[in-house]
């Protein structure tokens, strides 16, 4: 016989990490998430329970099938999954490994969660996120909702993050990280001079590459 793996007893919930699509109903309401791997077919709210995406009758997880709700140990694992072309637009949620889960070398497989916060992505532009918008598309009844700023946002339906965070309720949090144009301190009179210092190296080394190259053509220059 194999022997069983100890039962761990945490006192407090374990933390995870993972990437999803924000969504909304179709009547303004019911603000949750759409997952972008098995969970990509249904929607679920910041305080959920699984069911078994194959429709089996077993609660989620099931030590023989894959179902239940998907997150990683470490941030940095889920922030990288934003990377991948297909997953740009989605957002990194930190959630609480809620009920009975199997532990992984690199995540949780686990039946009921709770979302605690939203990080939200910089709007494509590269600007900090000032709401999320309507995407253009969606999944059973509800419509999923993208990173935009005030510039580029258009005409299209758009919601504060905070109202977001009201219609998803139970106490979700949600923030945008930073954009492109907000990384650090502005460059001050130090910086700006290295770098006038620079170009006029540069510059002079092409002036320079320019008047050879005239000479060996018998330009004169």
């Amino acid at each position: 016989m194999r022997p069983r793996l100890p039962q761990e007893r945490p006192t407090e919930p374990p933390t995870g990490y993972k990437i999803a699509h924000p969504v909304l109903g179709a009547d303004g309401g019911g603000a949750g998430f759409l997952g972008v791997s098995l969970g990509a077919a249904a929607p679920y709210k910041v305080l959920d329970e699984a069911r078994c995406v194959y429709g089996r009758r077993h609660s989620a997880p099931h030590r023989r099938c894959d179902c239940g709700f998907h997150c990683v140990h470490e941030r940095r694992c889920a922030e990288g999954l934003l990377v991948q072309a297909e997953h740009r637009r989605a957002v990194l949620l930190e959630v609480s490994v809620l009920g009975p889960y199997i532990r992984f070398e690199r995540g949780f497989r686990y039946g009921r969660q709770r979302v605690r916060a939203a990080t939200v992505g910089p709007c494509p532009c590269g600007a900090e996120a000032a709401v999320l918008a309507d995407a253009g598309w969606g999944r059973a009844g509800r419509s999923v909702l993208e990173a935009a700023c005030a510039g580029c946002v258009g005409g299209r339906p758009r919601w504060t993050l905070e109202a977001f965070a009201r219609l998803a309720g139970d106490g979700l949090r949600v923030r945008a990280a930073p954009g492109a144009g907000s990384r650090g301190p502005a460059p001050g009179v130090p910086e700006l001079a290295a770098e006038a210092a620079l170009l006029q190296a540069r510059l002079d080394w092409f002036q320079g590459q320019l008047a050879r190259l005239g000479r060996a053509m018998g330009g004169g220059g």
